[in-house]
């Protein structure tokens, strides 16, 4: 068994929720980054969703926080993901925030 550290994801969320990464083999999120390129303070919301599922209050890991005006913002954690779970995003201002997500595939 090979654990491979990668950047999983980078992605400039929309203002509607969408996916932005999805899992290829069991993987393991070891740190999200946001950071603002705005002036005000911008809501972000991030769910893990289960494959067959849609993002939701139920699978939620990041509700609504606020980012600071340019600031950055790391979430550090550990969250399981298998084959054909995703990453669901929005941010409450579209194209204003970068989303930077690493982590671990297990081959």
């Amino acid at each position: 068994m090979a654990w491979s550290p990668l950047r999983l994801a980078q992605f400039v969320p929309t203002a509607t929720v969408a996916s932005y990464y999805t899992a290829d083999a069991v993987t393991i999120i070891k740190n999200i980054v946001v950071a603002n390129t705005a002036g005000f303070v911008v809501p972000f919301t991030l769910s893990l969703v289960p494959s067959g599922l849609t993002a939701g209050n139920s699978n939620r890991i990041v509700p609504g926080s606020g980012i600071p005006a340019l600031g950055t913002v790391a979430f550090d954690l550990t969250q399981v993901m298998h084959p054909g779970d995703f990453i669901a995003a929005f941010a409450g201002t579209a194209g204003v925030l970068a989303v930077t997500v690493s982590g671990m595939e297990v081959s």
